[in-house]
């Protein structure tokens, strides 16, 4: 199971931008639509104020014309705001008296809680301007000012002066026209009105397709920003894939419906001896050639088997016995895709498994010596007396030397049979702490003269300092004597022989090297089976009782050799015992 990961959402930079555009349009929009708004309402009122002086001025104009064309009375002044309402732009004409009496009114002149009183009317000498307040579904913009028709008037002021208050105290109904007045002019704001909603209309048409193109681009950025996080998902679940596949310790080959290769590790590559580029696009066939007869049933593909055993042989010769599985690959609708293979080295098996078999041999081997050996002792000391017995006894030199030759030969059948127990019924090892340095060095001493009489060159390689080493001693120098003589055995006149030792963390490499005639690998194969010598006068035992000590000690040894250029045999053990090599 790939083990799960939530990768952290980041926004990109082009994200950022889109959003970053998207908010300061949207705030631009609405400063322009807000600022559009309120110029388009200090136009209106401009405009409004304007046309409303323009219909007090005329109204103005009309009251001094029919003044001085000597029209009088208040039924005059009502004929004209009648008259001059009548315009569809306009809501309502009324003139008051700053007793707040009306005087005249025409239109849909309503009483309104926003309108000022005449008298702040009269009191300003600028116009004033409100949006009344009224029972009507329309809005209304009012101007105010003092009504004076003689105000503008530069010349024949004398004379109007008397007309205008002669005008103004006629009467109707008995109701006198004395005093200031204020005239009120609405105006209708409906085409403003209209203007303002088109231009609301369209800023929020504005505002919506601004809204929908931010909405499309932050769409378009969480998709954008789900397809990185699923890359950056897929690149991870490829790297973790590919990281198991190359971690195996098998090889691992994919192949389509056709049978060439797809895909392969590093353990591939390893176990055939080719590169990935030498594999991809080819198949088995191509790869093993004909003589791979075995490789058919892989070749054909399309069925599951395990642990089918195989011998692949590379193209230099070398045959590698491998265990191939194969399991077919499907799609989730069960369609046939291609086939994956699993190849095991059993290198390494099969060398334990010859290993198991030795062992089984030596055991087998060891229980028949030992009982031999026990059958053979007693008869060897009874006759070594004999020996004794005449060589004492004959006069004769010849029959003395024959005992003397008897008597050695029955001791060099006793150090064979004493070495065959030592193989069938090892002793225990005692174990105890031993300087490695100083072992080495009394070994050493042990075979000088043997080195010195064979003319060969022998070098002590130990470490300065000491290396403590939990071991049996005699047993152990009984390994290295066993390892020197077999080197020593090995090697011509004028040859070198190397004794040495290195602490490697927690193990310690003991070597024994000589530049002798080497060993073949059937040779290496069979070292240390029993009573196998490359020697005449060998017995055989020699590196059994090694191999046998060697595991006591729970070690291990490592042999490298080459023939015609020598050997290395290397003891690799552990610092306590506790501690076995692997």
């Amino acid at each position: 199971m790939i083990p799960k990961s939530t990768p952290s959402f980041k926004f990109s930079r082009v994200g950022l931008t889109i959003v970053a555009a998207s908010i300061i349009l949207l705030s631009v929009l609405t400063v322009i639509t807000f600022l559009n708004l309120n110029r388009e309402q200090q136009m209106m009122k401009h405009f409004l104020l304007q046309e409303g002086l323009t219909l007090i001025r005329a109204f103005e104009a009309g009251t001094r014309i029919s003044i001085m064309q000597g029209w009088q009375g208040e039924d005059n002044l009502v004929a004209l705001v009648q008259e001059t309402a009548k315009s569809p732009a306009i809501a309502y004409i009324s003139v008051i008296n700053e007793q707040g009496k009306v005087m005249a009114a025409a239109g849909e002149w309503r009483d309104s809680s926003t309108r000022p009183p005449v008298s702040q009317v009269l009191s300003h000498n600028i116009p004033l301007t409100n949006f009344a307040v009224q029972d009507s579904p329309k809005k209304i913009f009012e101007v105010a000012k003092e009504f004076n028709p003689g105000a503008t008037l530069e010349y024949g002021w004398e004379n109007w002066q008397s007309r205008w208050q002669q005008w103004c105290q006629s009467k109707k109904n008995g109701t006198p026209m004395t005093g200031r007045q204020a005239i009120f002019v609405g105006l209708y704001t409906a085409e403003f009105d209209e203007a303002r909603k088109e231009d609301v209309k369209q800023a929020l048409i504005m505002g919506g397709i601004l809204f929908l193109l931010g909405s499309a681009g932050l769409y378009f950025i969480f998709l954008y920003q789900g397809i990185r996080v699923s890359r950056s998902t897929l690149a991870d679940m490829e790297l973790y894939t590919r990281n198991v596949i190359e971690s195996m310790p098998a090889g691992l080959l994919t192949l389509d419906t056709r049978g060439r290769i797809v895909s392969s590790n590093g353990k591939m590559e390893e176990l055939l001896g080719k590169p990935v580029s030498e594999l991809e696009g080819k198949t088995l066939r191509q790869i093993a050639g004909n003589r791979q007869s075995q490789m058919e049933p892989l070749v054909q593909g399309g069925t599951d088997f395990v642990d089918l055993p195989l011998e692949y042989q590379r193209q230099n010769g070398e045959t590698i016995p491998v265990k191939v599985s194969a399991a077919r690959l499907l799609n989730k609708d069960g369609k046939w895709l291609g086939t994956v293979l699993t190849f095991r080295d059993m290198r390494e098996i099969r060398e334990m498994e010859e290993k198991l078999e030795r062992s089984r041999r030596l055991a087998a081997l060891g229980r028949m010596a030992a009982g031999i050996a026990h059958e053979i002792r007693n008869p060897l000391g009874t006759l070594r007396g004999f020996a004794q017995y005449f060589g004492g006894q004959a006069q004769d030199g010849s029959a003395k030397r024959y005992a003397e030759l008897m008597i050695g030969e029955v001791d060099r059948l006793n150090r064979t049979i004493s070495a065959l127990l030592q193989f069938a019924k090892p002793r225990e090892p005692e174990f105890e702490k031993v300087v490695l340095g100083e072992l080495l060095t009394k070994t050493a001493q042990l075979l000088a003269d043997d080195f010195k009489n064979h003319a060969v060159a022998f070098g002590l390689d130990v470490p300065e300092e000491d290396i403590l080493l939990e071991a049996d001693p005699d047993l152990f120098i009984q390994v290295l004597l066993n390892l020197l003589q077999n080197a020593l055995a090995a090697v011509e006149e004028e040859g070198s022989i190397v004794l040495g030792a290195r602490r490697y963390s927690d193990a310690v490499h003991v070597w024994v090297r000589d530049n002798g005639k080497g060993m073949t690998q059937e040779e290496q194969a069979r070292m240390f089976d029993p009573f196998f010598s490359t020697r005449k006068t060998g017995t055989g035992l020699g590196l059994a009782v090694v191999h046998n000590i060697v595991e006591q000690h729970h070690a291990r040894i490592d042999v490298e050799s080459e023939n015609g250029k020598g050997t290395t045999v290397t003891l690799v053990l552990p610092i306590h015992q506790g501690e076995r090599r692997e």
